[in-house]
């Protein structure tokens, strides 16, 4: 980013920027949404970013959306698309009037975008958040200590096939994939993937041992998506390595008419008042100096 420490403050959520990462911290209240509560605050490095793009937003607001590449966000790996968007940790919504500032600071992320963002990332570069040491479902108690995953059934919820199987443990060597389906979808669960190829295919996760079921208050999001995202995280660490892939080319020179269209966004910025005579200087001349 053009300097340390730019700081944009949205609903719920603060994005602070740095030169090889921004920092995202989610305000603790009483409207915010308990997921974000559960985050706290998470670092996404640049390179772990496929694109970002700003729009409209509902309500008079404008929003700031980051897209992280595949594989580099446990966390998003394991939601697979199913956030709603007033849970996407990766949206920052701002008053519209910050519209022209959107626009720049989508500008200045994707200038720092690595040479290979369209690709999937060959490990994870976003850190899981720390997940709640077990969470309880429908039809059993989760818990997960790091190396071990282990399901408790409930003779409330569970059904005679995962009374028969017995209460689970499944260290996370043995398993190949976590698949998280949304609580606030029908069907919600949490289902382990196991590696042994001789293992019959799982049926429904309600009858499945190396499944918990979710339902109305079971599994909520806040608890269960951090919980899959840190096994998820656990299992990809233990996986076999990925072969080294030559470093990429060196970055091309900047172009000057990149460079003269950011100077006149910082001309607009600077013209509507959101930045003091100093800071246009200052940021003015570090985009000159990239020439």
């Amino acid at each position: 980013m053009t300097r340390m420490g730019d700081v944009l403050a949205g609903f719920h959520t603060v994005w602070e920027f740095d030169t090889d990462s921004v920092l995202i911290r989610f305000e603790r209240g009483i409207r915010t949404p308990k997921l974000f509560q559960a985050l706290g605050e998470r670092r996404i490095p640049y390179e772990a970013l496929a694109a970002v793009d700003h729009a409209p937003g509902r309500r008079g607001t404008v929003v700031l959306h980051a897209v992280p590449r595949p594989g580099a966000d446990p966390l998003m790996d394991a939601a697979a698309g199913q956030l709603k968007d007033g849970t996407d940790p990766y949206r920052l919504v701002l008053p519209a009037e910050h519209a022209l500032l959107a626009e720049y600071y989508a500008e200045e992320i994707r200038t720092r975008l690595g040479a290979r963002a369209a690709e999937p990332a060959e490990r994870p570069l976003v850190v899981a958040p720390e997940p709640p040491r077990s969470f309880k479902a429908y039809d059993g108690r989760a818990s997960f200590d790091g190396r071990t995953v282990s399901f408790r059934w409930f003779w409330s919820g569970a059904t005679s096939a995962k009374w028969k199987a017995g209460d689970q443990r499944f260290p996370v060597g043995g398993l190949s994939d976590v698949q998280w389906r949304s609580p606030d979808l029908m069907g919600g669960h949490l289902r382990l993937v196991q590696r042994d190829p001789e293992r019959p295919a799982p049926g429904q996760a309600d009858q499945d041992p190396a499944s918990v079921v979710f339902g109305m208050g079971y599994g909520p999001v806040h608890e269960s998506l951090p919980f899959a995202a840190a096994v998820l995280e656990a299992v990809r660490a233990t996986s076999p390595a990925v072969p080294a892939v030559p470093a990429p080319a060196p970055a091309a020179r900047p172009d000057p008419g990149a460079i003269a269209d950011r100077i006149r966004h910082l001309g607009d910025l600077h013209s509507a008042g959101l930045l003091t005579d100093a800071e246009f200087s200052a940021k003015k001349a570090e985009l000159l100096a990239e020439l």
